[in-house]
C-alpha cells in the first residue's frame, strides 16, 4: 500500500522556523519518523516537500493510479490554495491534511482551510505527532 506524504511551503524550515509554534523537530526527523512509522504498519511512502503548489500538484497527478492514500501539510497553501483543493478532490483516495499546529487558535486569517472541505479529515495542533497520527488514521481507515 502506497501513501504519499506532500509537505508544503517552508515546511523544510521545520526546526528554524517559528519554534515557539513549531517546535526544534527538522522536517527531516518527521520523515525519518514516518518512514519508521511506515515500516510497522507495512505501508510504503512516497514523500515530497515543495515551496511550489504546482509542484505538488503534479505529484498527486503523477500518483492518481498508484497511491491508496495521501496526507498533505499544505502550509502556506492552507487558505488560498484553489488548485491544490481542486487536485485533492480529484484523487480516487482519501486525503487527510495535516498540520502541527492548531491553526483554530492562531491569527483569524490561518483558521480558515480552503483545503479541509476537500480531504476525508485533518490532525492538527499535535506538533510533530499530527503526521503520525495521520498515518495511522489513514491506514486503518484504507484497510477497514
Amino acid at each position: 500500500m502506497k501513501i504519499l506524504v506532500l509537505h508544503g511551503p517552508n515546511l523544510n524550515l521545520f526546526g528554524r522556523r517559528e519554534p515557539h509554534i513549531y517546535g526544534t523537530t527538522t522536517l527531516a526527523q518527521i520523515d525519518e519518523r514516518l518512514q519508521a512509522l511506515a515500516r510497522e504498519l507495512d505501508v510504503e511512502l512516497d514523500v515530497i516537500q515543495s515551496n511550489h503548489e504546482g509542484v505538488l500538484i503534479d505529484f498527486l497527478h503523477a500518483n492518481i493510479d498508484a497511491a491508496a492514500g495521501a496526507l498533505v501539510n499544505p502550509a502556506g497553501l492552507t487558505q488560498h490554495g484553489v488548485p491544490l483543493h481542486d487536485a485533492i478532490k480529484a484523487m480516487p483516495f482519501p486525503v487527510l491534511e495535516v498540520h502541527m499546529s492548531n491553526i483554530a487558535a492562531r491569527e483569524p486569517w490561518r483558521s480558515h482551510s480552503i483545503i479541509s472541505p476537500a480531504v476525508k479529515g485533518t490532525v492538527q495542533g499535535l506538533g510533530p505527532v499530527s503526521y503520525l497520527a495521520a498515518l495511522r488514521g489513514l491506514v486503518e481507515t484504507l484497510r477497514a
